[in-house]
Order: structure tokens, then sequence, then C-alpha cells
């Protein structure tokens, strides 16, 4: 496998970036309602003003606006559905069936992945020049902060142990690497990979929406509806920053 670039050396940056922001979220466990209103506001702004708007760039003239609404489309309903299939064997009141294992598992493993995309593009980013590798690197590095909290804040929020917030935050910060060494070898067509943003694109507002939000707001809360403002607008300004 022929590597090209250097997107595996400065990926570890991205790596970096995660492992820290999820171990402030571990510490922060005793606060995970706030927590959730604030990393959900960050997966709902990586969803609208991130990876859709993204999306909608990669394609270009091949896509139309609907046909990144139907890949977000999809993203949505395939987790959702997903989700409640992985609970619906079994028989546990309402209000515990969303604390089991597989929704837990399942959300980590979807921003895992997510994760593993970024490193991709960091990969495929130098492999076409540095300057093209350097602003993905940038835009990565700068949300992966926020990727680790949300991983750990999901599981947790599925009243998962520690430990196991432990395990999926590694898979999520080793992701990236495993991602750029992916993208500076094999090549993936732009459209491919736009479609692929987009439903993830779906995926995130799911889980902001979905799960994590409805959880940290289900009692009425100013600082958290701030919270969640600010982690949206965070990601806002962000994008705008390295757009």
């Amino acid at each position: 496998m022929t590597v090209h670039g250097y997107g595996p050396l400065f990926a570890l940056l991205s790596v970096a970036s995660t492992a820290a922001g999820g171990f402030l979220a571990l510490r922060l466990r005793s606060r995970l309602g706030a927590v959730m209103a604030f990393t959900g506001g960050v997966v709902l702004g990586v969803a609208l003003f991130d990876l859709a708007p993204e999306a909608i760039e990669q394609l270009g003239s091949a896509g139309t606006p609907r046909t990144v609404g139907l890949a977000m489309g999809i993203g949505y309903l395939g987790f959702l559905v997903l989700s409640r299939l992985a609970v619906l064997h079994h028989r546990d009141a309402p209000d515990d069936a969303a604390a089991h294992r597989p929704v837990g598992g399942l959300g980590a493993a979807a921003l895992s992945f997510h994760s593993l995309l970024d490193g991709f593009g960091i990969g495929a980013g130098f492999a076409i020049s540095p300057e093209v590798g350097a602003f993905v690197l940038v835009a990565v590095v700068a949300h992966d902060f926020a990727d680790g909290m949300n991983t750990v804040t999901f599981v947790l929020s599925q009243h998962q142990r520690p430990s196991r917030a432990r395990a999926w935050l590694a898979v999520d910060a080793i992701a990236p690497e495993i991602g750029a060494l992916i993208g500076a070898a094999v090549p993936l067509s732009g459209q491919a990979y736009a479609l692929g943003l987009a439903a993830f694109a779906g995926v995130f507002l799911m889980i902001g929406a979905g799960e994590l939000l409805t959880q940290a707001h289900e009692e009425s809360s100013l600082p958290r509806l701030a919270l969640t403002v600010v982690g949206a607008a965070f990601i806002f300004v962000v994008t705008g920053l390295v757009g």
C-alpha cells in the first residue's frame, strides 16, 4: 500500500484533540445534563453548518439539493430505525428501553465513523497538495475536540459505565488516524464522499435532536437552553473561520 503525503502524520493532532475532548466530558459527567445540552447543540451545528453544506459543495453540478436531502433523510431514518430495533426485543419499561447497550454503541459507532471520515479527508487532502491538506486539517482538529465530548456524552447518556465510555473514546480517537491512512492510499470519488457526508448529517440530526437534546431538556432550564445555542453557534463560527 502506497501512502501519499503527510496526512497520517498530521492526523495525530486530530487524535489528540478527540481524546482531550472526551477526557473533559468524563471529568464533567456529574453534570451530564448540562454537557448533553452543549454537545447536542454541537452535533446539530456539525450537521447543519458543516456536513450538509460541504456535501452540497462537493456534489456541485453532479447532484441537486434534493439529492442531499434524500441522503440526509436516509441517514436520519436509518439511525432512528436501527436504534429502535436495538431495544425492541427487550421488555423493559419505555423509560428504560433507551438505556440498553446497543443504542449507546450504535451512536458511538456512528460518531466514530464520522471521525474516520474526518481522517480520510486529511489523508486525501495531503495526497492532493499540502495546501489542501492543511485546510482540511485545521477544520477537522477544530471540531474533533467536540467530537470526543459527543462520543463520551452519548454513551453516558444511555446510562453506560464510564469504562465503556472510555473504550468508545479510544475507538473514536484512533479513527482519524485509520481514516488518514486510508485516505492517503485509496482514492474515493467526490460524489460518493459527498453523499456519505449528507447521510451522516442526517444521522447527526437524529443523535442531536432525537437523543441528546431530548434528554438534556426534559426539565425546563434556561442555562441548558443557552448551552445548546452556544454549542451550535460554536460550530457555526468555526466553520465560518475555516471555510
